[in-house]
């Protein structure tokens, strides 16, 4: 073989060489890059996928979906007015810190509905929000998590729910009407799964409003 072509040879090996270093560097940039912006939600990101490169690409992908949203602060009349709220939660804390935990879980989705996160189902917020929020987005979950149980809540238009329902476990369905400063109501329905059927409380289900405080 003629010279010029072990030349040829050399060459393209050793750019393939330099290809395959260079893409390792890029890589690894990648990884620390993804690492720094996202934090403790890295780690946890990386431990529920299958790997390392499937669990980046997620990561890439919430930040790509979060590039296209209108993320905008809070007014100071929304600041002062979600304070109030949450005050008012932290009171009624002690002697109904069910209700006090649901407030809470209630007013951190009007803060982030008003800041322009996704509002259509719970795992596209809570993905956004980690973009933003790397180090409190868990303890975001665990709240939400502790306040609608271990079934699934469809409950605050939440109809777009991502999670199982699984035998053997409680949800609740509650539409409700809010006017703000006037007057409000929700009603509720509980349902019990078992391995093959769904059991409904209060059957019959109401199917009309009777306004028994109207003549107050």
């Amino acid at each position: 073989m003629d010279t010029i072509w072990w030349v040829v040879i050399a060459v393209a090996v050793g750019l393939v060489v330099l290809a395959v270093l260079a893409w390792g560097v890029a890589q690894r940039r990648r990884s620390a890059e993804l690492r720094e912006s996202f934090g403790p939600e890295y780690d946890r990101t990386i431990d529920s996928t299958d790997s390392r490169r499937a669990g980046e690409r997620e990561l890439e992908e919430r930040k790509r979906s979060h590039d296209e949203l209108d993320i905008r602060p809070l007014s100071e009349a929304a600041r002062a007015r979600f304070t109030d709220d949450w005050q008012r939660a932290e009171r009624r804390f002690v002697d109904d810190p069910e209700l006090a935990a649901r407030e809470a879980d209630s007013i951190v989705r009007n803060v982030l509905d008003e800041e322009g996160y996704p509002d259509d189902d719970f795992d596209a917020r809570s993905a956004a929000v980690s973009v933003d929020h790397p180090d409190v987005v868990e303890r975001y979950r665990h709240g939400h998590e502790m306040v609608h149980g271990n079934g699934a809540n469809i409950d605050n238009l939440e109809t777009k729910d991502s999670r199982q329902l699984v035998p053997f476990t409680c949800f609740s369905i509650e539409p409700g009407v809010y006017l703000p400063g006037k007057f409000g109501i929700r009603s509720e329905v509980d349902v019990y799964l078992t391995e093959d059927d769904a059991i409904v409380s209060g059957q019959p289900i109401p199917t009309e409003l009777i306004p028994v405080l109207s003549r107050y």
